[in-house]
């Protein structure tokens, strides 16, 4: 496994090349004026949370991947329409969270493993009061999982399993078993999301992550509880019938987001949009 040192001695053979195409500053003037400034501190502080937040005092960030055509997968997975710059802002925006949120499937389908503990960021998280790497808070209403994985029985922080009140009892006492904590989060099988939010927030977890994926962002969008966007824009086209990187039933009025960043590199597009 590559070590932080080897990490950081591939960011600057490969990063130099990286833009900030908004906001506008001396860094987009000048590709080469760049080179060393997109390490891991860099896009750390790129991608900080804000202090300002809702009520709950809780930001919820979704980061997704979407090809030219919008499709948010290729083959079922995410990977094959992802790069290593994509992936390196994916282990930052991790490195950042108290707690990243994902879907039941995508566990599944994705081979989810604990979040690790960073080197690099132990200083920065020291900082913010927060532990060593982020929880995973997985959403299951069936609560029909794997509960043998690594995820769940040798995690670094103890996994979460967001459930509903009327989930199966011998779900719950298999996930405890392997060592997870169960929060109830609605009143049905399924999960609340807004519910979702204040759970994770009443245990100091405020923020939160979700990486998908496309049903459980959909869910989020819905109930009107997501904050902010980081979009990867790959330069591919798969056409087929992928999913796009949020698949339920739609909001009554489209809710307008603001731009707040774009990077770019190899084509790529490393886009933040918050909400307004």
């Amino acid at each position: 496994m590559e070590d932080d040192t080897g990490l950081k001695s591939r960011l600057r053979a490969t990063l130099h090349d990286m833009r900030r195409l908004f906001p506008v500053t001396d860094e987009t003037v000048s590709a080469a004026s760049a080179e060393g400034e997109w390490g891991l501190d860099a896009l750390a502080d790129a991608y900080a949370y804000p202090k300002e937040r809702g009520p709950s005092g809780a930001w919820l960030r979704a980061n997704m991947v979407s090809s030219l055509d919008g499709a948010a997968q290729h083959e079922g997975r995410s990977q094959p329409i992802s790069s290593d710059t994509d992936m390196r802002i994916f282990g930052t925006l991790r490195a950042l969270a108290d707690v990243v949120v994902v879907g039941a499937e995508t566990v599944r389908l994705e081979g989810y493993r604990p979040a690790r503990a960073r080197e690099a960021f132990a200083a920065r998280r020291a900082a913010a009061g927060q532990g060593p790497a982020p929880a995973i808070a997985v959403v299951s209403a069936s609560l029909n999982l794997d509960f043998s994985l690594p995820l769940f029985t040798s995690p670094l922080v103890p996994t979460l399993v967001l459930t509903g009140a009327a989930a199966p009892l011998d779900g719950i006492r298999a996930a405890r078993e392997a060592g997870a904590e169960v929060l109830v989060a609605g009143d049905g099988a399924a999960v609340d999301p807004p519910r979702a939010v204040e759970a994770l927030a009443e245990r100091g977890l405020t923020r939160l992550l979700t990486e998908g994926g496309p049903r459980l962002l959909a869910q989020f969008i819905t109930a009107g509880v997501l904050d902010e966007l980081c979009l990867t824009v790959s330069p591919v086209l798969t056409a087929g019938r992928a999913q796009r990187i949020a698949d339920g039933p739609g909001v009554a009025v489209p809710e307008r987001f603001a731009l707040a960043s774009v990077l770019e590199e190899a084509g790529f597009l490393f886009t933040q949009y918050r909400r307004i």
